[in-house]
């Protein structure tokens, strides 16, 4: 409230993203008077206020929930919406709640792994490590291209089966047994050349996303993997106009085929990309994580898993680490990834280029139980550090 009301410098990774937002924030009255001062972006070192937003935080304070989800905030909300030919009601708005879920995991090299179940893409990521688990990542150069290709290889065949089978499992039934199955993940390894790109693999062209994520542990070692997304920089670019707040954009998901699993339904929920992971050994949380980027978190997610399992990364180096992320037909490989690797994956037979801003943003933290340490690691590709006290 105070930060909102009295302003907060726009950092650098900030000011990028408004700078080149993927949404047009000029379209949105609201979103133009508040996120467009003076008719521009605000700079990095500037100071930007959201005082409609503190009013909002402050009902939010006193009356918790139905701060938001009933009374003059939601009015104010379903009002824009149904200004703009929405279809919602301030009964969805009173309906809403959220869910406890269990979550799904997989095993890798004596660690679990643990995402959030469809919806959720977090499966994907699993998939990716039950194909990788089969080789021996191990005894090849992690920043060479053996490695990015198996990685790529592996990613392509997982988003294939995210983009045709994940949705809302209170609506459709999603084979997450079968798809985290070992005969499933050697069935995809087969289909894996160590030498050569698949040719025959459907079209995907993946959206980005601006995401927040957190990594807590405390003194108890409770440890919580918190994200939070309005999808893409500013969301759907739709504000309300007397409480300051963006609305989301999570209904991109979905798909508009009436015979797709993920196809837009009344009180269903679209297939979303935001992944908060959990890493554990025998029976006991030891490092909570998260790499933020939309669809590229399941690369995201492996990318750091691997470097930390298999080649003994610690959080840091692991983050650090260059990143490729297979999008849109070809491989985007970020300047770090060194050129006889780039070389390498093209003689297999994937088109590379450079990707247009930083492949995701990760940060996690490390328990050791023996030592009775935390280790933090924080992503120079976001605003963000590693902190403790």
């Amino acid at each position: 409230m105070h930060y909102a009301e009295s302003g907060y410098v726009v950092h650098d990774r900030v000011a990028f993203d408004w700078e080149n937002p993927e949404t047009d924030l000029s379209v949105d009255e609201a979103a133009a008077r508040i996120f467009l001062p003076g008719g521009k972006p605000p700079k990095a070192g500037d100071v930007h206020r959201q005082p409609e937003l503190a009013a909002t935080l402050r009902i939010i304070a006193k009356k918790g929930r139905a701060g938001f989800y009933e009374g003059q905030v939601a009015e104010d909300i379903v009002g824009r919406l149904r200004q703009l030919g929405g279809l919602h009601t301030l009964d969805d708005f009173a309906a809403t709640e959220g869910d406890y879920k269990t979550a799904i995991s997989t095993s890798y090299h004596g660690y679990g792994i643990h995402q959030m179940p469809p919806n959720n893409q977090g499966l994907t990521a699993l998939l990716m490590l039950n194909v990788l688990s089969g080789f021996d990542l191990s005894a090849v150069d992690p920043s060479g291209a053996e490695r990015l290709h198996l990685e790529v290889e592996a990613g392509r065949l997982a988003y294939r089966d995210r983009d045709n089978l994940l949705a809302d499992q209170d609506r459709v039934a999603v084979p997450v047994e079968t798809l985290l199955s070992s005969a499933y993940a050697d069935q995809l390894r087969a289909a894996i050349d160590p030498e050569r790109a698949m040719t025959e693999l459907p079209h995907v062209e993946l959206p980005g996303s601006d995401t927040v994520y957190i990594s807590v542990v405390d003194r108890d070692r409770n440890a919580v993997s918190f994200i939070n997304s309005t999808y893409y920089a500013f969301g759907s670019g739709v504000v309300g106009p007397k409480t300051g707040v963006v609305l989301q954009n999570r209904g991109t998901s979905f798909r508009l085929d009436p015979r797709h699993p993920n196809c837009i339904a009344p009180g269903k929920r679209p297939m979303h990309t935001i992944m908060p992971g959990m890493m554990t050994k025998d029976g006991r949380a030891v490092m909570p994580f998260g790499v933020v980027g939309g669809s590229y978190q399941p690369f995201g997610h492996v990318h750091l898993l691997t470097n930390m399992i298999d080649y003994g990364m610690d959080p840091q180096q692991a983050i650090d680490a260059p990143r490729v992320f297979y999008n849109h037909d070809v491989v985007e490989a970020e300047r770090g990834v060194r050129v006889g690797a780039v070389e390498g994956l093209r003689q297999r037979g994937h088109q590379v280029v450079g990707p247009h801003r930083p492949l995701g943003g990760g940060q996690a933290v490390l328990i050791d139980w023996e030592k009775g340490t935390l280790t933090g690691g924080s992503d120079s590709r976001k605003d963000g550090l590693a902190l403790g006290y």
